[in-house]
């Protein structure tokens, strides 16, 4: 009963809250999204009149001391805590949108540039009641790209991010602003009124949901997924015993009245939606024929058609033809890189992901340019792509073949003209997409150490050894630079007991160019997981960068950081030498992955590319 009384009494709170500041506001900012890789800020509003428009111009004004521009949204409420962004890298400091006035209300946006050229090409947009601020150059297309595909799964942490907050303090007389007030709503301490200069916070803050998913309506040879946000699915999954199509689609909310209720497709085949996990919209399609189901997406990204190609009409999928304008190829940097399609008008399309390749049908697209799109993509990720017509239907189809590393992602432009896929590549994988010859490589002598053996068993969790898991890891590695044209030294090639001095002196014998020893960790705590990297020597530590960041992004596992530490082997050792930590053992999650051959494959490929990386092979 108490938690009833509380709770009623914090949405009396809410609503005497609300009727004070949005009563006479024309409009309710109720979003602030910063995308990093295009450098755009979005400002979502929803309007409460039907005549009248978020603002006509932006009276951009220049402040001193330090250095800052602002601009004020008239007639507007902020109905989240005020955001407060540092940046670490990049061109700006730091950005700071709060409720600046109420009665009449007034919303302020502050940008805190690192330079004055950096706002001479700040480009601001409106999208009906939206706010889009652009900061870098002309090198993005449309104002703002949703993300469609991904291939990634992630849990629901994936929707969750560490900020780091800068309080720069709030003078005694402030009174306190809406944002304060909603955050002590909800028992968060908001920013103390006069800190130290250097005061810094983290905090973990969840990010909204972007998609709420209301319906599933089933339509002959079709199944319409409808709702409202922007919507995005995974890599589809598929599972036998008995046979089933799942697609995950995260940072989403389903629709009470859907969750958990089984919808009859056809008479063998049915779908059944979930919730899978806090910010996670599962749909399980129970079909003995996955191929039926291809998914299409709306020029809106509002909604999502699962259609069967070999006998729906395609025709009802068109409205208007969009006739292609330009291609793009941009690199994001030396693993990534995208290539867009740009149209004149809205256009319908659909994503297939295979095991080795990704097939993006357009159906509504004219006007292809196979010479200009040869000449595009020429020396590029995506210079083996194939684009074709569909055969007997409007349309052109995007063939990208793909490697086992590769990472693809596919985006959309806010206006639905326009279509991006994103490519990540390792460095193993660029070799394989350019079929780059092993004989050119200059050879290198690389000791490759793995940790213990014999009676020396390291780690150990039941019958489980750490000695066990590192050879393997060390013989796939030495395997691989090999073939690669290096020479590899083995402290040892087998469960062989090997001395730390031994292990030093054979190194410093074969006068090898760089030393790795490879380890598991182990910790009383068993909640503790994640790979660390270790050097003792300065001149070490351009070796640990490269190999530490290989690991990290490859294995997608917890950072631990690089480490300055005194190990006997990387300390006696006079050539560069590093120290991995590949995962713990002592965490039964981590146990279970890094004893796998999968697991184990990965570890050694992180590591072969961040060698080659070093070396300025890759």
């Amino acid at each position: 009963m108490k938690h009833i009384i509380r709770f009623v009494g914090i949405l009396i709170f809410f609503a005497v809250l609300f009727a004070q500041t949005v009563l006479g506001a024309e409009f309710r900012i109720n979003s602030a999204n910063y995308d990093i890789s295009n450098a755009i800020v979005v400002l979502s509003a929803k309007d409460t009149s039907d005549d009248k428009i978020i603002t006509e111009n932006i009276d951009l004004k220049k402040l001193e001391n330090p250095t800052r521009y602002y601009f004020d949204i008239n007639s507007a409420v902020l109905t989240m805590p005020k955001q407060d962004w540092s940046f670490q890298s990049g061109n700006l400091d730091r950005i700071l949108i709060n409720q600046f006035q109420n009665n009449p209300n007034i919303v302020r946006v502050v940008i805190y540039p690192k330079t004055d050229e950096v706002i001479s090409s700040v480009q601001f947009y409106r999208l009906k009641n939206n706010i889009i601020i652009r900061f870098n150059g002309n090198d993005i297309q449309n104002n703002y790209y949703q993300h469609i595909y991904r291939d990634e799964h992630a849990s629901s942490s994936d929707f969750y991010e560490n900020l780091k907050v800068v309080y720069q303090g709030v003078p005694e007389k402030q009174e306190p602003s809406v944002a304060d007030d909603i955050q002590k709503a909800f028992n968060i301490t908001p920013a103390p009124s006069q800190p130290k200069q250097d005061e810094t916070e983290f905090k973990k803050f969840k990010l909204n949901t972007k998609y709420y998913l209301n319906s599933v309506n089933i339509r002959p040879n079709a199944l319409l997924l409808n709702g409202m946000g922007e919507i995005t699915f995974e890599k589809p999954i598929l599972l036998q015993n008995p046979s089933r199509l799942i697609y995950d689609f995260p940072n989403a909310l389903s629709a009470q009245n859907i969750r958990n209720q089984e919808f009859q497709i056809n008479e063998t085949d049915k779908i059944v939606i979930g919730q899978f996990a806090i910010n996670k919209v599962r749909a399980v399609i129970h079909t003995e024929h996955p191929e039926n189901y291809l998914p299409v997406v709306a020029p809106d990204n509002q909604s999502l058609l699962f259609i069967n190609p070999k006998n729906f009409n395609f025709a009802t999928l068109i409205q208007n033809y969009g006739k292609i304008t330009e291609y793009l190829v941009n690199e994001k940097d030396n693993y990534t890189q995208s290539l867009t399609f740009n149209f004149d008008s809205p256009i319908v399309h659909s994503i297939e992901r295979r095991s080795n390749a990704l097939v993006l049908t357009i159906f509504n697209a004219v006007g292809f340019d196979k010479q200009k799109f040869n000449e595009i993509i020429a020396g590029s990720f995506f210079y083996n792509a194939r684009v074709i017509a569909v055969p007997d239907k409007a349309g052109i189809r995007i063939y990208l073949p793909l490697r086992q590393e590769s990472l693809v992602n596919t985006y959309m432009g806010s206006d639905g003209k326009s279509v991006k896929i994103v490519l990540k590549e390792t460095a193993r994988s660029k070799r394989q997409l350019f079929n780059k010859p092993v004989a050119n490589v200059p050879c290198k002598r690389i000791l490759i150490d793995a940790g213990h053996g014999g009676t020396d068993y390291g780690a150990i969790r039941g019958d489980i050894n750490e000695k066990d898991i590192v050879l393997d890891v060390a013989k796939l590695v030495q395997k691989d630079l090999t073939k690669l044209g290096h020479t590899v030294i083995m402290t040892r090639e087998d469960d062989t007991y090997v001395s730390l001095q031994d292990r030093v002196d054979i190194s410093e014998k074969e006068n090898a160019d760089i030393f790795i020893s490879i380890h598991v960790n182990s910790s009383v705590k068993p909640e503790i997981e994640g790979v660390e990297t270790h050097y003792y020597h300065q001149e070490s530590i351009d070796l640990a960068q490269a190999v530490h960041e290989s690991l990290i992004t490859n294995l997608k596992s917890f950072d631990r950081g690089l480490f300055k530490s005194k190990f006997y082997v990387i300390n006696h050792t006079t050539m560069p030498a590093i120290l991995c930590e590949i995962g713990f053992i002592s965490n039964e999650d981590e146990q279970k992955l890094i004893i796998t051959d999968k697991r184990k494959k990965q570890t050694a490929d992180a590591i072969v590319e961040g060698v080659l990386r070093y070396f300025g092979q890759e």
